[in-house]
């Protein structure tokens, strides 16, 4: 669990993990008061449902450090990602560029390729944050590094990593929490290819995301959609240019 977030103390450390838990309560209430307000039962279920993955994702994250084994890793190789870091991170993402489309309302397609976009994008971000995990620093990021090691978590880089370091299943499994693990994975980590292999995994999702993007507003919408397509492009590629 991080000290510092954003490069600033992290709110659990500063008033306590039972104020940290009521806030987040809080800010839940009030996001579903604002959603109920629109009135849209398509656009609740459809941001609804990020509540759920976001607390399944975290399950499914510790449970998988726990019962470590290689499958996960080859299936992020043939450049699909294990369904934990689209709950995590992509889904909320992927609804909520949804939810935006049936807003509009935009044509089926349309919704249907504004969640592919935000799906792509926000699992692009999180393997990005994988990588600085390793390569950032507190001044960078705004978290110490190695931040998912010390929490016991093995990322993307990790798994490749394995196919190199097998040893590293054991650590995986026991969380790193051996005297001298994190270190020693972190070191065989940079002794692989799994930092590059993340980085290229992460532009297949960007690449995807931006096919989504350009692809909106074909069938007309009775818009010019240019500009917005135009930055949604952009944002992509900022989510693997990002150094924090």
């Amino acid at each position: 669990r991080g000290e510092v977030r954003r490069g600033r103390p992290a709110l659990h450390a500063v008033y306590g993990n039972k104020a940290a838990i009521l806030a987040g309560d809080f800010l839940l209430a009030r996001a579903s008061i604002c959603l109920a307000r629109l009135r849209d039962c398509a656009v609740v279920e459809c941001m609804s449902s990020v509540v759920e993955h976001l607390v399944r994702g975290e399950v499914m994250q510790f449970a998988a450090s726990t019962n470590a084994t290689s499958e996960e890793n080859n299936n992020s190789d043939n450049g699909s990602v294990s369904p934990k870091n689209f709950y995590k991170t992509a889904s909320l993402m992927a609804n909520s560029c949804k939810s935006a489309a049936l807003l509009g309302p935009y044509p089926d397609a349309d919704v249907i390729r504004s969640y592919n976009y935000g799906k792509h994008a926000g699992l692009a971000f999180q393997l990005i944050d994988d990588v600085l995990d390793f390569n950032g620093t507190i001044g960078s990021v705004g978290k110490e590094s190695h931040a998912d090691l010390k929490s016991g978590l093995a990322t993307a880089p990790v798994l490749y990593a394995a196919e190199r370091h097998p040893i590293l299943w054991d650590m995986i499994k026991r969380k790193f929490s051996v005297d001298g693990d994190i270190e020693t994975a972190a070191n065989m980590v940079s002794d692989s290819d799994g930092i590059s292999r993340t980085l290229e995994l992460a532009h297949m999702h960007m690449e995807a995301a931006v096919e989504n993007a350009v692809a909106i507003g074909r069938e007309g919408s009775g818009t010019d959609p240019n500009v917005y397509r135009d930055a949604l492009v952009h944002l992509a590629y900022k989510m693997v240019d990002r150094r924090r």
